[in-house]
């Protein structure tokens, strides 16, 4: 039976309670959360699960050593000391990532490259022979993070950041990251209970992550490669066996699942996408201009897209757009929920509707608002008196 070590899962802004809630289903023990951070505990096989069955986690890494940080000297020191024979061989390759919140220690390049050294400087002492670096591929993955007097350092279990799933080969202009459309789709409370739809589809992106939520299909089932599958220890059948418990728990969609994109270039490449994913059978995605639509049937549908905003506004009048979308929901979309996200906290005046939640997150770097506006059938004050 493995050991059970600490983990810490890196997600966005915002996300921390639903990463700590997947966390928790998928059988994590003391779980903590922090600021787009969430620490939990667990062995091997969970190390395993967790890069495979979490979408809202960005990476997860395997602390190994913590330690106390007032000079320059000492990060060398604490690195050095680290047992690093046990996780790499000699001749075996290293890269080395680093985020600093310290006085000495501002710049995260100069960091990763003096961990680099003391690493080097270990083997070479040991052993006679230094391992290589290589950014791309490395056989270990380490993160460096120093926060005022504490470093800790850890091993990256991920390495590519698990937004890359493996199904995307063609985006249009600013796609919207997996990993975040998995958490505001998760946000949005949608269960798979309801046909889903994103009338502005781009890419596919919320539709592809929509899909695997609704039919609990592991997120990164498709990726290439996970750093640890370089590791020393690295346990083929028990990747494999924990891969295939996973596949079990997938479950049966008996909704709808459709987008649409005015553009046709992007309804190739979200169809393209689509099919990548092995998901063409729950997802249909038509080329209509949303603003000419209206529902089809009676039945409750939930809506997640993520409209036009900054660099692909340009040519757009924001006003004149945004009004649209309130118009279209309000006159085309009874008994919908629909939610948006976006940065152009502006634009939002002109929907022209109430919404009724509004939540803070974060599209890369831009302050964004997910918010959702609940259209009834008939008014809403009929509604009421129901």
């Amino acid at each position: 039976m493995d050991e059970n070590f600490k983990m810490v899962a890196k997600t966005l802004f915002g996300f921390e309670d639903i990463l700590a809630k997947e966390l928790l289903q998928l059988g994590a023990m003391d779980i903590e959360k922090g600021v787009r951070v969430v620490s939990f505990v667990g062995d091997k096989g969970f190390m395993y699960k967790a890069n495979l069955g979490i979408r809202t986690a960005i990476k997860i890494l395997k602390p190994i050593k913590s330690f106390r940080i007032t000079r320059e000297q000492d990060l060398y020191n604490g690195v050095k000391s680290i047992k690093w024979e046990d996780y790499l061989k000699p001749e075996g390759s290293l890269a080395v990532d680093a985020t600093v919140h310290h006085s000495i220690f501002t710049h995260s390049q100069y960091t990763a490259l003096k961990t680099k050294d003391a690493i080097v400087d270990r083997f070479r002492e040991n052993s006679g022979t230094r391992p290589n670096i290589d950014l791309r591929f490395p056989d270990l993955k380490i993160n460096v993070h120093i926060d005022r007097q504490r470093c800790t350092i850890s091993l990256d279990t991920s390495g590519e950041s698990l937004h890359r799933r493996g199904y995307k080969t063609a985006t249009n202009i600013a796609p919207i990251n997996e990993v975040l459309a998995a958490g505001l789709i998760m946000m949005s409370g949608w269960d798979g209970q309801t046909d889903f739809m994103d009338p502005m589809c781009g890419s596919g992106t919320i539709l592809a992550e929509a899909a695997m939520i609704a039919c609990n299909i592991p997120p990164n089932l498709m990726r290439k490669e996970f750093a640890f599958e370089r590791w020393q220890d690295w346990d083929v059948d028990l990747f494999e066996k924990i891969e295939e418990s996973l596949l079990k728990k997938t479950r049966d969609f008996h909704h709808k699942i459709f987008g649409y994109d005015k553009s046709p270039s992007a309804v190739r490449k979200a169809k393209e996408n689509i099919k990548n994913a092995h998901l063409d059978e729950f997802i249909h995605i038509q080329h209509e201009d949303f603003f000419k639509t209206q529902k089809a049937g009676t039945s409750k549908l939930h809506m997640v897209f993520n409209p036009p905003y900054g660099e692909r506004l340009e040519n757009l009048n924001v006003e004149e757009f945004y009004g649209n979308i309130g118009t279209t929901l309000k006159h085309g979309y009874p008994n919908t929920d629909a939610w948006l996200v976006t940065s152009n906290l502006e634009a939002l005046k002109y929907v022209g509707l109430r919404p009724s939640r509004k939540i803070k997150v974060f599209n890369a770097k831009l302050e964004s608002r997910l918010v959702k506006y609940e259209m009834y059938e008939g008014s809403r004050k009929a509604k009421k008196n129901l």
